[in-house]
């Protein structure tokens, strides 16, 4: 497989008729994420962003999360599979971020479930919870940057110190 840099936060394998997933890839995408600022690494599997169905490797380390979100405009399913790792997924009933209302899914092989599956519309964000996460992402394409998610108002920004507080309190939900 030929992967080459699409951006500073992933790669895309270039497969012509196919590829695999093997640990090879994963330990290399995990080192990835950890060696990037953002904490995550994206390995694209689908040919680009007008592929119908996107699928990809999203690897994470711990102090990362992705922001809460829905797939509303158009609307999009989205499933997340657990490779390595283990991540919390946080499901939020409305628009609000009420914790304590909040659906949680422990994505681990040994101790929690394998897959989540998601509705167009629900609210949703993943804490990673243990290094060298990394978890097989589908979701419906096309892929367009400026109106693929809606990212929850109330949901603080990557990178900042209010982040940096609520991905504890996620991390606390799921000890």
């Amino acid at each position: 497989m030929t992967a080459r840099r699409i951006n500073p936060y992933a790669t895309i394998s270039g497969h012509e008729r196919w590829t695999s997933v093997d640990p090879a890839l994963v330990a290399a995408k995990a080192a990835a994420a950890a060696a990037n600022p953002r904490r995550r690494e994206i390995h694209v599997l689908h040919a680009g962003n007008d592929d119908p169905l996107q699928r990809m490797l999203n690897a994470m380390q711990p102090g990362t999360y992705i922001r809460p979100h829905r797939h509303l405009h158009p609307a999009k399913s989205e499933t997340f599979i657990v490779l390595t790792g283990r991540a919390g997924f946080v499901l939020w009933e409305d628009d609000t971020p009420n914790l304590d209302s909040a659906g949680y899914v422990l994505l681990d092989r040994d101790h929690g479930s394998y897959v989540v599956d998601i509705r167009p519309g629900v609210w949703h964000g993943i804490v990673c919870l243990a290094p060298d996460t990394v978890l097989f992402e589908v979701k419906n394409g096309p892929y367009a940057p400026h109106s693929d998610k809606d990212f929850a108002p109330w949901a603080p920004e990557p990178d900042t110190p209010e982040a940096a507080a609520f991905v504890k309190e996620l991390e606390q939900r799921f000890l």
